[in-house]
């Protein structure tokens, strides 16, 4: 692939699950890079050891909530992949934190290129940008401008809504030295592969209950997915894309998807958990009615309000990932594909076998220390 040689990426929340993934592919493709920062509040120190002669990588820890350090950690840089959120939908995170990291974060990265005059700036934004909608409205492979009655009420997909928006409304905006700032946005659909932390907790929570998950949400419903090998190679793409073709791409919104199949997030995530022995305790149907799952999810978010000023209880079950989980979402486009050659560079055949490799492994060190 060609390049621009001596390059600098920063790599905003580059520690973090697709982050690692991504400053891997970057020093493995090169892409006519000579240094990429990583910017995160923890940092992960074996990233350093991806170093190559050609390739350096630098760890810079910092709060991008905290204008002066990102500033610090962009100057000189002349391509920012924008990373950095914080996700959570049960309730354990304030949702000021939220809006603090994801929305003015983001303002932050934007003034970052416009004091340094870097002209080039990757957002990674979500799917939860559109929906789905608390509603229960299916949006069945749509595409980037397919109609939807998005509806935010949780903190995060509105944190995201906002924050893109902040993004595609920099393009165009002049920087410093005259010159011109260009923007895009990724949206992922639901990513999975080696490293998932939801994978590692379903599986443990699994073992608790006799090596079973229970149904809570309907079989027939859809969600798309996507292998993060895949998010990162659409990141290096456009990435580069965005340099050589900046006009076509700049003020563009993408979804990122992959030949995954279409399946619930229970049914999708079974094809991980099942080679490692899990089963489903209702294989075809609900645990229980409909009505008292949503009874369930109301009283857990009773007892989190109550429970607030004593101890931190947060359940994964509530009105809003139960409505996330019993609609309809996934897409069908081209347009990254389009503009800037986007093609999966992992199969589904092989993005299911590298995710289950690595969670067999996973519960071979866990079973061997005696934690399942």
């Amino acid at each position: 692939m060609s390049g621009v040689p001596g390059q600098v990426y920063l790599v905003t929340g580059g520690c973090g699950f697709l982050g690692r993934h991504l400053v891997k592919m970057l020093v493995e493709r090169r892409e006519g890079i000579s240094e990429i920062r990583v910017f995160d509040l923890h940092l992960a120190g074996e990233l350093e050891t991806l170093s190559t002669d050609t390739v350096t990588v630098t760890l810079i820890q910092g709060d991008i909530t905290d204008l002066p350090p990102v500033l610090r950690a962009s100057e000189g840089v002349d391509s920012i992949l924008h990373l950095a959120s914080v996700i959570d939908f049960s309730g354990a995170i304030a949702d000021s934190i939220i809006m603090a990291v994801n929305v003015q974060g983001t303002c932050h990265v934007i003034e970052a290129c416009l004091h340094h005059g870097i002209q080039y700036l990757v957002y990674t934004s979500s799917m939860e940008v559109v929906g789905p909608n608390p509603k229960g409205q299916s949006f069945y492979r749509g595409d980037e401008e397919t109609s939807y009655n998005t509806c935010h009420k949780a903190a995060y997909s509105r944190s995201k809504a906002i924050a893109e928006r902040l993004v595609i409304e920099a393009n165009g905006k002049q920087v410093a030295g005259g010159r011109t700032l260009y923007t895009c946005a990724l949206r992922p659909m639901g990513i999975y592969g080696e490293g998932l932390g939801l994978l590692t907790t379903m599986l443990r929570e699994a073992s608790r209950l006799g090596g079973r998950l229970p149904r809570l949400a309907p079989a027939t419903v859809q969600h798309g997915h996507v292998y993060v090998g895949n998010v990162v190679w659409m990141h290096v793409l456009a990435a580069r894309a965005l340099q050589e073709t900046p006009e076509k791409l700049g003020g563009q919104v993408y979804y990122c998807y992959d030949g995954s199949p279409d399946k619930s997030h229970l049914d999708f995530k079974m094809e991980f958990l099942a080679p490692c022995g899990v089963r489903l305790i209702a294989r075809g149907r609900r645990l229980l009615p409909a009505f008292l799952v949503y009874l369930l999810a109301c009283l857990f978010e009773l007892l989190r309000f109550a429970l607030r000023p004593f101890c931190a209880f947060a359940p994964f079950l509530n009105r809003t990932t139960l409505a996330v989980a019993s609609t309809t979402f996934t897409v069908r486009t081209d347009k990254a594909a389009r503009h800037f050659g986007y093609r999966p560079l992992f199969s589904w055949e092989e993005s299911k076998a590298r995710t289950v490799r690595w969670l067999q492994g996973v519960q071979q060190q866990a079973t061997r220390r005696g934690r399942f």
